[in-house]
């Protein structure tokens, strides 16, 4: 059988030949850098803890807002704050009896 008429579970494509023979154009940029160039843009905007308007980023924009989300009581909005500020709690398991069964449950938390 040809090269060109790949068996499956075989290698598409001969050695030395690419799927994507032009690859990814030069100077194209990937999701994380566009949406960190969007949440760093200025805009001006009213500050709901001053009430001030001012220039601030969407990223500021948007913590704002969860802000007072969680002031006004949403508690995802609270656990999302805390968990962003210092990180999601460790969650730790206290177990009696099989060692064996305790030693897997520490590997698969690794």
């Amino acid at each position: 059988m040809s090269n060109n008429n790949p068996i499956p579970g075989n290698k598409p494509f001969p050695k030395g030949v690419s799927g994507n023979p032009a690859g990814r154009p030069k100077g194209s940029k990937n999701r994380s850098t566009i949406i960190k160039k969007w949440l760093t843009a200025l805009d001006k905007g009213k500050n709901p803890m001053t009430g001030d308007t001012e220039d601030m980023t969407v990223e500021d924009k948007m913590t704002l807002a969860l802000i007072s989300k969680a002031l006004k009581g949403d508690t995802s909005a609270y656990k999302a704050l805390m968990d962003s500020a210092y990180g999601q709690p460790k969650q730790e398991l206290e177990t009696t009896g099989n060692s064996e069964i305790i030693t897997r449950i520490k590997w698969t938390d690794e």
